[in-house]
């Protein structure tokens, strides 16, 4: 499945950055040590604007929910309708969730609560992306 496109912005630089070295980081506030995505100028809980840091994160995950896309806008993704979208928590702080297309997953046939690991694909424009991938 071909992806959209990836812009990076000046917040999100260094999340797209480390994904096109097959690894997973995440925003960090060391002030009160919370993770935080989408990345931000300023922590969330705290609103330090100077202790944000990216910490790499395990790669590994839970699918907590997920649908089936039959009818999608973005132009790109219409040819592999009907595809997964999942939303996984993260292993390393459940309340950081991302969404995935479940790569090799037949439709329809998600296991939720299963095992997931991130991969990364490129995108239209070369930028690779963080999928994931059921395991076990």
């Amino acid at each position: 499945m071909v992806k959209q496109g990836v812009l990076p912005d000046e917040f999100s630089k260094p999340f797209w950055d480390a994904a096109n070295d097959e690894r997973l980081v995440i925003q960090n506030c060391k002030a009160c040590d919370r993770l935080q995505h989408p990345p931000l100028p300023a922590c969330r809980r705290c609103g330090s604007e100077d202790s944000l840091e990216w910490k790499e994160m395990s790669g590994r995950g839970t699918i907590y929910n997920h649908g089936v896309v039959y009818d999608c806008p973005v132009r790109l993704l219409q040819d592999d309708q009907p595809f997964n979208v999942a939303v996984i928590m993260l292993d390393d702080d459940p309340g950081i969730q991302m969404f995935s297309h479940l790569p090799g997953a037949p439709v329809d046939d998600v296991p939720a609560g299963a095992s997931v690991e991130v991969i990364f694909e490129a995108s239209a424009n070369g930028q690779k992306v963080p999928e994931w991938r059921v395991t076990g």
